[in-house]
């Protein structure tokens, strides 16, 4: 028997009233009994809306369109949710890279490790990546990696590095007040991020706003909205200038 979370024990007479109400219904009815040594109890998602992490589930779909508005042949992702690679696999083939690289087994997939202070790739060779909810953690030690205050400025000058011209990265992190929140994340601002990328163009950007429940994805979002976050989510599509011809 799994006993719910401390925070949710109060509920656990209506559990066990609810589990005897249902095997007496199950004996009456001919079905396959329960046994009380079976159990898992639940009882935090008996709740009126479902509820979801927000940032990841937007920011997920809004990375899904944008390749699907791209179509690239094919495109490299560096350490972004797995969630959204599985998914997004079904639109192009993705090379993912991880400095955990996972046991993932997806058709249309193929896994690598990597590190993004030291991408394998050579300068500007990568026509479609993406790096989406990572870069602030580089440096934190959060995922074993050594401890650098400079590590995430350093991994994104290695995106700027590998993105061929002409190619589009989608990049996402948190964004509002700037702050180190370690060894979990960094939040930054809006001009932090473009600065950090002085080769490449804003395609465009969108918002996802504060709050982990009951936040909004907001599209074409207006760059002085970020200073209203205290944890929002920033989304960019950043493109790589063609060379002008000789």
């Amino acid at each position: 028997m799994h006993l719910p979370r401390l925070s949710q024990f109060h509920r656990l007479p209506g559990f066990l009233r609810a589990f005897a109400a249902y095997r007496s219904a199950a004996a009456a009815l001919g079905a396959r009994l329960p046994r009380l040594g079976d159990t898992r109890a639940m009882v935090e998602d008996a709740t009126a809306t479902t509820g979801f992490d927000s940032q990841y589930v937007y920011h997920c779909g809004w990375a899904a369109r944008e390749l699907a508005r791209m179509k690239p042949e094919r495109h490299v992702d560096i350490s972004s949710a797995l969630w959204f690679v599985s998914t997004a696999s079904a639109i192009c083939p993705i090379d993912h890279y991880d400095y955990r690289p996972p046991a993932l087994d997806m058709p249309n997939v193929t896994v690598g490790a990597s590190d993004l202070l030291n991408l394998p790739f050579a300068d500007a060779s990568v026509p479609s990546l993406s790096c989406m909810h990572v870069i602030e953690h580089v440096g934190l030690g959060r995922y074993g990696d050594a401890l650098d205050p400079l590590g995430d400025r350093k991994a994104m000058a290695q995106l700027q590095r590998v993105l061929a011209p002409g190619g589009a990265l989608l990049f996402v992190t948190p964004v509002g007040k700037p702050r180190v929140v370690f060894n979990a994340h960094r939040i930054y601002a809006y001009e932090e991020i473009t600065a950090a990328f002085p080769e490449l163009e804003v395609e465009s950007f969108a918002l996802i706003t504060d709050g982990r429940h009951g936040a909004k994805l907001v599209f074409n979002a207006d760059p002085a909205q970020v200073a209203e976050q205290k944890y929002g989510c920033g989304c960019w599509v950043f493109r790589k200038p063609r060379k002008a011809a000789a």
